[in-house]
């Protein structure tokens, strides 16, 4: 007899729905966080010389092809700190969650924050303790450090800054969460280009720390390369449940050539920083609209009516990420990705209207 596939997968699984991602096509797209900018035509043309030179007939070289090394002089990664490479950073928190995964164990994160947190914890059988922010979605730190005497969590994840808030936490907040956890303690930036503090030099002299990054929001989401920073012992363990070959050949390539171009987009993550101050402005000039602090690409408001704002953009052709209905705390907000100059005056020019302005 025929049996369904509901007779044998998880039930927490078939509860859930896949992971969403909106059709952009046609569209201005302002709701994933990606740097809207393209490489310059003759950048583009060396790139594209140098994957055409790539063996692609071959394994990569699953040590990274001494990609670790330039990331550590590129970013400042201190020579203590061993360094992990991933598919994108969504990988490396998949290892962590299953490094850590024995019956009874438990993942502590502030809410909301990256919605992948809660995720990979349900997929490998972790409980999931989320700790809600304050109403101007600081951590709420008594909240924080009750949640970790009680649970003892193996993990503890803190996004800096935070998505989908923007927000960069009280560092004396994340410091006071890294003294008092047991197990390891994840701060998660991957907005760092556009922030003003990193945890990074720390990484490898506090045992417990481990720094993850990618260069998904530096320009190279295409690539998918995410990597992390810690203690060699935490780096090994996770190492072991690594795909050995999960950093293909063309990706490595690439993210050696773009380490080579750092100036052209540390240039535009400064443009973007500029761009998100003036969006964030011009936001907070509409009546009704409350703009909150942000040091990540994007700038999270909430508006009068979340659902009817984010309709009128969409029918101008115009896609930005509604937050609305996502956790109480997210009521009727927006984010919106910063992008070019044009891209951003397109989205005041829907407001203007929509305001009656």
């Amino acid at each position: 007899m025929k049996q369904s596939v509901a007779a044998w997968v998880r039930p927490e699984i078939l509860a859930i729905g896949a992971y969403h991602v909106a059709d952009a096509t046609g569209y201005i797209k302002l709701d994933a966080m990606e740097n809207p900018y393209r490489l310059p035509d003759s950048l583009a043309a060396e790139l594209g010389r140098r994957l055409a030179e790539v063996a692609i007939n071959r394994y990569p070289d699953p040590s990274g092809a001494g990609l670790k090394d330039e990331l550590k002089r590129a970013f400042g990664i201190p020579d203590s700190a061993a360094v992990l490479l991933g598919n994108g950073s969504d990988e490396i928190i998949t290892l962590i969650s299953q490094a850590v995964a024995r019956p009874g164990a438990s993942v502590v994160a502030p809410e909301p924050s990256f919605v992948m947190y809660r995720m990979n914890a349900l997929f490998s059988g972790l409980d999931y303790v989320g700790v809600p922010l304050k109403a101007d979605f600081s951590l709420d730190l008594p909240a924080m450090l009750a949640a970790i005497a009680e649970h003892r969590p193996a993990v503890v994840y803190l996004a800096y800054p935070n998505n989908p808030t923007g927000n960069r936490f009280a560092r004396s907040d994340v410091e006071a969460i890294l003294d008092a956890a047991p197990g390891l303690v994840v701060i998660d930036e991957a907005y760092q280009a556009f922030a003003d503090d990193s945890f990074m030099s720390l990484a490898g002299s506090v045992d417990k720390l481990l720094v993850m990054r990618t260069l998904s929001k530096l320009g190279l989401a295409g690539i998918r390369l995410g990597y992390a920073a810690g203690s060699a012992a935490w780096i090994a363990e996770l190492d072991k449940l690594r795909p050995p070959y999960n950093v293909n050949v063309l990706t490595l390539a690439a993210a050696r050539f773009a380490l080579e171009q750092r100036a052209v987009f540390d240039g535009q993550a400064e443009t973007l920083r500029s761009e998100r101050a003036k969006l964030a402005d011009a936001l907070a000039g509409f009546a009704g609209v409350t703009v909150f602090p942000s040091e990540a690409n994007f700038v999270t408001a909430r508006v009068p009516d979340a659902p009817a704002l984010f309709d009128a953009l969409k029918q101008r052709k115009i896609l930005i990420k509604t937050l609305h209905g996502s956790h109480p705390l997210l009521a009727h907000c927006l984010r919106f990705t910063v992008g070019t100059p044009d891209e951003n005056s397109a989205v005041l020019a829907v407001l203007n209207d929509y305001f009656g302005l």
